[in-house]
């Protein structure tokens, strides 16, 4: 990862040097050393800022939202759940391409921040459960490539065939209705609403949210469970078909709601009832739930 990072920040100094971008997007070093929270480099001294290490957790595509009405284009760092949340930025009609340089950067999967913690700089820190199951490790668009891209390529083969564990999906499956209630209800009344996870999430992406809207109707400022799982639910609904399986929802979540366990269990519906699909792989315009066909399966009905 160190020839990465002195990658990142050459290419990085070189084009703000040349003019060619008005800012690069990347990670550097935070209060403690198992953070690299998210850098603006708008100026070539300091681009040694920049790093790659186990802990970039951070999806870059999602602050780009803030530079789409500049003038100049800007630079961005991407592994490969970033690359998936720019295609979902495309899809969505947010982001102009041709305002963007791509960086891509093979990721390794990033180390998991809690029991970094716990176990110290030494210990035998595992993955982050959201790099676990990731099938794309690799950016899949990009400028310029950072690393040995056929032995990127090589290492990720095995990851996109791979399936995606439902276990912990299929166990809440099999609860009965009552159940489910509880164990959901036990889960959002811990919710202290702060949108964590909403705003860090790339398919989250409207230009006026639902919740921020000032009309009445929608949902009370009151924090309880009924609000709080309506909050849930409508968020969860918005990104189905859209979700990149990035996980960043869960990890920023301060409350440790399991978040993408319900994002998961929408997406394994999904490929049950209009064929697999991961969201964000290409930009195509067939989005599972944004168009539809005849044959669709009606058993709702």
């Amino acid at each position: 990862m160190k020839e990465i990072t002195l990658q990142m920040q050459e290419l990085a100094r070189e084009l703000l040097q040349k003019g060619e971008v008005n800012v690069v997007l990347g990670w550097e070093k935070g209060t403690f050393w198992y953070l690299s929270p998210p850098a603006f480099i708008d100026k070539p001294e300091d681009v040694e800022r920049l790093v790659f290490d186990d802990y970039c957790h951070h999806n870059l595509s999602k602050y780009l939202m803030d530079y789409r009405y500049q003038d100049g284009k800007v630079a961005v760092f991407l592994k490969g759940c970033d690359s998936r949340a720019f295609n979902i930025l495309l899809e969505d009609n947010q982001l102009e391409r041709e305002k963007y340089v791509l960086i891509g950067i093979p990721c390794p999967g990033m180390k998991d921040q809690e029991k970094a913690k716990e176990l110290g700089i030494n210990g035998d820190i595992p993955l982050a459960k959201k790099c676990q199951d990731c099938k794309y490790p690799n950016p899949l668009v990009y400028d310029y490539f950072l690393g040995d891209k056929e032995a990127a390529d090589e290492a990720a083969a095995t990851r996109e065939a791979k399936a995606i564990d439902y276990s912990d999906v299929e166990q809440i499956e099999k609860m009965t209705p009552d159940e489910k209630y509880d164990f959901w209800s036990s889960q959002y009344e811990r919710c202290i609403r702060c949108y964590a996870c909403r705003n860090v999430c790339p398919a989250c992406n409207c230009r006026e949210c639902i919740f921020d809207q000032s009309r009445t109707g929608w949902i009370g400022k009151a924090n309880n469970t009924s609000e709080n799982q309506f909050f849930a639910l409508t968020r969860a609904m918005h990104v189905a078909g859209r979700c990149i399986e990035c996980g960043e929802c869960e990890r920023a979540c301060p409350m440790n709601i399991p978040i993408m366990l319900m994002n998961k269990k929408l997406i394994k519906d999904i490929n049950q009832l209009f064929g697999e699909y991961d969201a964000g792989v290409k930009v195509d315009g067939v989005l599972p739930l944004g168009h539809f066909d005849k044959n669709d399966p009606e058993e709702f009905m």
